[in-house]
């Protein structure tokens, strides 16, 4: 039978789930007070208004405490609430993209659509969660966006002293106009609105200084991409592209942005590489070698190719991630290795001309 200090440590570990982070590291868990017989009461502090995960964290904790626990949850007071984002904000450190920070940030793009850029963009967010990172994304495809569908995200989007808090799926944040849109209508702005929006999720979501934000970029070099290449001149760019050779010119020109706007083409991706049949023949269905001449003309690696699999798809419809969909598919193995390779290219040291290092 675990000791009051014992069942105290393992309910601090509980892991609050809207912050993605334990009750002890947040300072949330009040009091623990253990009776006879597995019975007693856990005090709990919750920074939100109608908190929507009480039912949630209660039975994460009874689950620790063998269900026999009375679980309290307190709502603060507005001015506890305050303080206490202002404390986490504070102790999270610079915020993404700023001097400082050392979230490593990968903006996902491919020049056109229809190549799979939000499908490995997401897959590739679980794979590093899978690995133990702390993984944001930012869905940054305004008119065509579908991170939320594909990671199957059905937490609201709360506000806390005016830091805006990310839905978590699979371990992942992911913030996304589809949050704000409703169904009915379309996203029809001009570029100052879109670079408002793209500001907001930099500097008003609180995502908890992460190890790697995926930007997931819309087709084409317009507005988006320009607003997000000024917001993060040090994001390095994973390109994707698929075998045809049409897909790949298409996609060399948001390399040539990128190198314009001095951000590191970090490798190429080539999507839908081909289909293995039943018979376990591959068939390359969209053709050969794009991805590679590709690689081979901006001089960085070819990281992976995807295989296509109708798993890949039918997961993304039902908001699985081919590592749920499909463990250990060609695919789900494909993402593992970007996800290693991605980790173990770091970013390049930048240069300054102007400053002079006497050896004397």
């Amino acid at each position: 039978m675990a000791s009051p200090d014992q069942l105290e440590r393992a309910l601090g570990e509980v892991v609050e789930p809207a912050l993605g982070r334990s009750l002890a590291d947040l300072g949330l868990l009040a009091s623990v007070e253990k009776g006879l017989l597995g019975t007693g009461r856990v005090r709990v502090l919750v920074p939100f208004p109608s908190y929507p995960f009480a039912d949630e964290l209660t039975s994460r904790l009874q689950a620790v405490g063998g269900g026999r626990m009375a679980i309290n949850l307190e709502t603060m007071s507005t001015a506890d609430a305050t303080s206490f984002m202002a404390r986490l904000v504070d102790r999270s450190g610079p915020r993404v993209g700023a001097s400082g920070s050392a979230t490593r940030v990968i903006a996902v793009s491919s020049g056109k659509g229809g190549v799979g850029k939000s499908s490995v963009t997401t897959n590739l967010a679980v794979a590093f969660s899978r690995l133990g990172k702390k993984v944001g994304v930012i869905d940054a495809d305004i008119w065509g966006f579908s991170i939320p569908k594909m990671m199957g995200v059905d937490r609201p989007v709360l506000v806390l002293a005016e830091s805006i808090i990310p839905p978590i799926a699979y371990g992942v944040k992911a913030m996304s106009m589809d949050y704000f849109v409703p169904e009915d209508k379309a996203v029809i702005w001009r570029g100052p609105m879109l670079h408002k929006a793209m500001e907001q999720f930099l500097t008003d979501v609180f995502w908890d200084n992460p190890d790697y934000l995926l930007v997931d970029m819309p087709p084409g070099t317009g507005d988006i991409a320009l607003s997000m290449s000024q917001f993060l001149p040090r994001a390095q760019v994973l390109l994707v592209t698929t075998p045809q050779s049409t897909a790949q010119r298409v996609a060399r020109r948001a390399a040539l942005m990128a190198g314009t706007m001095n951000q590191e083409v970090l490798g190429v991706v080539e999507n839908m590489s081909w289909f293995t049949a039943d018979d376990g023949k591959r068939y390359e269905l969209f053709g050969h070698g794009g991805g590679q001449a590709l690689a081979d003309e901006l001089a960085v690696p070819l990281l992976v190719q995807i295989p296509f699999l109708p798993a890949m798809r039918e997961g993304a419809d039902q908001s699985l991630p081919v590592a749920i969909a499909a463990p250990g598919s060609e695919a789900s193995t494909a993402f593992e290795r970007l996800a290693e390779g991605v980790e173990g290219r770091k970013p390049r040291v930048r240069s300054h001309p102007q400053l002079v290092i006497n050896p004397s």
